[in-house]
């Protein structure tokens, strides 16, 4: 991470000049700057700024603690499957990252849930000691959106061969979406979160 030239970006941005952001490429694993790709804040806009590390005031060391809003989401399950067993987060966020990573990044199921320890590993280091800086807590669950993303995942964890190390996890994911009927994407508003994993959605990010 680049914390000098994302500072020096936000303070620039917020004396009103004109930035080149720097964009990222999942697919090769390198930044690059486009010189169309320019923000210029004007007055009373917000600017967000989301990422892993958001919290941290180490993240953001040259912006006034006045100027910041920090806000947590987070997906918190609130679903049973039965009166003994509930929706696991983790499962229904992992499920999530793996369309997402297919959709959006070109990786298959197999290697989502291969980097996935990495992942919480993250959560415990950069996460979950600062959640108690936000200044709000937003819970991104939806109640359905384990059905619609059956449609995308499925096919990919039935990709996942006996000769990987992640079958057997892909086998209990997909043994877990069992429990779910499907929803259409189409029934899906362009507004939702969900479309933040599915695409199609309103917003421009």
């Amino acid at each position: 991470m680049n914390i000098k030239l994302l500072n020096d970006n936000l303070v620039d941005l917020f004396n009103g000049k004109t930035v080149t952001i720097p964009s990222y490429d999942f697919h090769t694993g390198t930044s690059y700057f486009d010189e169309e790709n320019k923000l210029t804040l004007q007055e009373n806009e917000i600017l967000i700024l989301e990422g892993i590390h958001g919290l941290n005031d180490k993240l953001t060391p040259k912006v006034p603690a006045e100027y910041k809003f920090k806000i947590y989401l987070s997906a918190l399950t609130q679903l049973n499957l039965d009166d003994h067993n509930r929706v696991s987060t983790s499962d229904n966020r992992l499920i999530r990252r793996i369309v997402r990573d297919n959709n959006f990044r070109g990786k298959p199921a197999a290697g989502t849930i291969e980097m996935w320890p990495s992942v919480t590993k993250g959560e415990e280091l950069h996460i979950f000691p600062f959640q108690n800086n936000a200044d709000a807590i937003l819970n991104t669950a939806l109640d359905y959106e384990l059905s619609v993303l059956r449609v995308y995942a499925a096919p990919l964890l039935r990709q996942v061969t006996p000769a990987e190390k992640e079958y057997a996890e892909a086998r209990r994911l997909l043994s877990f979406l069992e429990n779910f009927s499907t929803i259409s994407p189409t029934a899906v508003p362009p507004r939702s979160i969900i479309r933040e994993f599915i695409g199609g959605s309103a917003f421009h990010y």
